[in-house]
């Protein structure tokens, strides 16, 4: 069980020319639809949850909100990923996790993206429900089975273990690698 894909650090090193015209290849528009970007990732036929889920990523990088993603948004999104600060970081993750746009995120919210999560990078080493029972049981101090941005960035900072597993959880590197390198197919029958 090898662990032989680039981090996204190495992903991201490339320099920003391949980037570019990385992204004019699979958009020559300059601008990405929601239809292509699934397309680009050969997410087609997938569960409604995680349907949902590369729609609510989308609309997330859709930073200006017209319904496309353009290079300087496809770029931030990768860059804040990356290389940004802990609390954007977790603002990003918060307005991915609130699904309803009401300023809260609950149990069902959060399972429902960390299981999307999941079925899209295939990576199962972290069980959503026990996550999304310890993210309660430590930063839901009031029991209320609803977090706030405030009380969701705070929990996080003030709990590593909970910031780890987030991160674990987030970790768009087999995302990122099929946008680089073009989805490949598991099983050569050749």
């Amino acid at each position: 069980m090898g662990n032989t894909h680039a981090s996204l650090d190495d992903i991201l090193a490339e320099d920003m020319h391949h980037w570019y015209n990385k992204f004019m290849r699979e958009s020559p528009s300059g601008l990405i639809t929601l239809f292509e970007l699934k397309s680009i990732l050969g997410l087609q036929g997938m569960n409604e949850d995680a349907n949902s889920y590369v729609d609510q990523v989308f609309f997330t990088f859709d930073m200006d909100g017209d319904g496309y993603i353009d290079f300087v948004e496809y770029i931030a999104a990768i860059s804040l990923m990356l290389k940004g600060e802990i609390n954007q970081k977790l603002k990003w993750y918060f307005k991915l996790f609130d699904q309803d746009g009401n300023g809260k995120i609950d149990k069902d919210e959060l399972e429902t993206i960390f299981t999307a999560i999941q079925d899209i990078t295939r990576n199962r080493d972290i069980v959503p429900e026990e996550v999304v029972a310890l993210i309660f049981e430590k930063i839901d101090v009031n029991g209320e089975g609803e977090l706030t941005l405030e009380e969701f960035i705070e929990g996080a900072k003030d709990h590593p273990d909970i910031m780890d597993m987030l991160k674990k959880l987030m970790d768009l590197t087999p995302v990122l690698v099929i946008i680089v390198e073009g989805r490949q197919n598991p099983i050569n029958t050749s």
